[in-house]
């Protein structure tokens, strides 16, 4: 099936072609490539030329990039906010800057068509929620958000796999359904307007939070291959392009909410070494089940919680929390380790943590193959005391990044202090803060240059 326009260069003319010397003397006498050229008889001035709106976007992005390149060896802007700064950032001052010139300048548009629930909206209680907050946040925010499709950057597909399963899929996993949704929207509007076929989707992204997210993208060969796929199962062995997509958190909330979940004491007062609890499912957990299961008292594993035990007081009793994959690579237990300030265990191969771009897991999370499950507990161990207080400091320092609130005021993703919404935003609804962070102004084809976009901290006004 031709999805996308193609296009075709115009015909040669049917004319004869001059030869380089009658071109050269036409030149000359007529003067057409260079008609403001000054001669003995003429003074004309140049013409002044007239840039389009793809032109003056373009300029924004040039600026951006040098403003952003340019801070790398210089002193951090002054923000009111937050500065970010430490080893838990790849390059703390160009991220600031690329997040000050976002306020600046960054425009998304979302495409209008389609119909809730399918389109624009997302649950935001659920395994799911991240998916239904940041969709959600995208419908109402007016600060990112243009009316303007001339003026964006990029282009939101306000579609959500998680509620195309609901409400599409039928069964027996048979993804037809949903693949010829997504197909049907992509083919919408692309005839409704030019944008796609302009770059064949580079500038456009959509986001999944569903483990069948990426399958379903690979129904659009475009939506696969050029688009940014915003996606919290990253996984690298199954087509996720880390320096095209952009890993995001998956978040558990079971009431939308993380009231009474944030916090946790120090490490003085976490007496368990690591600990896991939850189902055996997938590839990775049986083999950590097989090698610890009630083989150390300083791993604590288990397939069930007995009914007095707390989940989240096991998170803040433990120096470390594990994290292994499960049917697939991300799971939610990597942002309830950082909530409650425990050094989460990365079990997994083939994943890339979310906003890798920006972060530094590697200060603070520790990483653990398949094959070296069994040296878990040396791994663990050969952490000093004094490496450990840092890494479990640097978890409570980021982990604003990760962080849902809700507020009558929005909390941006660098402010620990409210910012006033908008006029637009619904004072008297749950708003969480929305940051889309420009991670990479060299990526956006449709306009000469290429970038890409994460997401840094999401919420939304939410249903179930």
């Amino acid at each position: 099936m031709a999805i996308f326009d193609v296009y075709s260069p115009p015909p040669p003319s049917l004319h004869a072609t001059p030869t380089l010397q009658e071109s050269k003397q036409s030149e000359v006498d007529l003067n057409i490539s260079k008609p403001w050229a000054v001669n003995e008889s003429t003074n004309v001035v140049p013409p002044k030329k007239k840039f389009s709106m793809l032109d003056r976007i373009e300029v924004g992005l040039v600026q951006a990039r040098a403003a952003i390149r340019e801070a790398r060896y210089w002193n951090q802007t002054h923000d009111p906010d937050y500065v970010p700064i430490g080893p838990m950032y790849r390059n703390a001052k160009a991220f600031h800057r690329s997040y000050l010139e976002m306020e600046k300048k960054f425009k998304v548009f979302i495409y209008e068509e389609g119909e809730p629930p399918v389109f624009h909206y997302g649950p935001c209680v659920s395994i799911y929620s991240s998916e239904g907050h940041f969709i959600n946040a995208m419908e109402i925010n007016e600060e990112f958000r243009t009316r303007d499709p001339q003026k964006a950057h990029v282009f939101f597909l306000p579609f959500s796999i998680t509620m195309m399963v609901k409400f599409v899929y039928k069964y027996d996993f048979d993804f037809g359904p949903i693949k010829r949704t997504a197909i049907d929207y992509v083919n919408l509007i692309a005839s409704r307007y030019p944008y796609w076929n302009r770059s064949l989707g580079a500038d456009h992204f959509m986001l999944s939070c569903h483990d069948w997210g990426p399958v379903i993208s690979f129904a659009i060969p475009n939506l696969h291959n050029n688009s940014i796929r915003v996606l919290c199962n990253a996984n690298t062995s199954e087509r996720f392009n880390p320096t095209k997509d952009v890993s995001f958190p998956e978040i558990n909330l079971l009431t939308g909410s993380i009231d009474n979940i944030v916090g946790g004491p120090p490490p003085s007062q976490r007496p368990i070494l690591a600990f896991y609890a939850g189902r055996t499912h997938g590839p990775v957990r049986p083999i950590l089940i097989e090698h610890w299961f009630n083989k150390d008292k300083d791993i604590q594993l288990y397939k069930s919680l007995p009914k007095n035990v707390s989940y989240y007081s096991m998170l803040k009793k433990s120096k470390f929390c594990l994290c292994p994959s499960g049917y697939e690579v991300a799971s939610p237990r990597v942002v309830e380790a950082i909530y409650t300030g425990c050094v989460p265990v990365l079990i997994s191969d083939h994943y890339t943590p979310p906003f890798s771009e920006v972060l530094n897991w590697k200060s603070f999370s520790i990483e653990v193959s398949l094959e070296d499950i069994p040296k878990l507990k040396d791994i663990l161990m050969s952490v000093s005391p004094k490496k450990y207080i840092k890494m479990q400091r640097r978890v409570g320092q980021i982990r604003r990044h990760f962080e849902c609130y809700s507020l009558v005021t929005s909390t941006t993703f660098f402010g620990s202090s409210p910012r006033t919404l908008p006029s637009a935003f619904p004072r008297k609804e749950h708003f969480l803060s929305l940051i889309l962070i420009v991670y990479s102004l060299s990526r956006l084809r449709s306009i000469g240059s290429l970038f890409g976009i994460s997401v840094l901290n999401i919420g939304a006004v939410c249903g179930d």
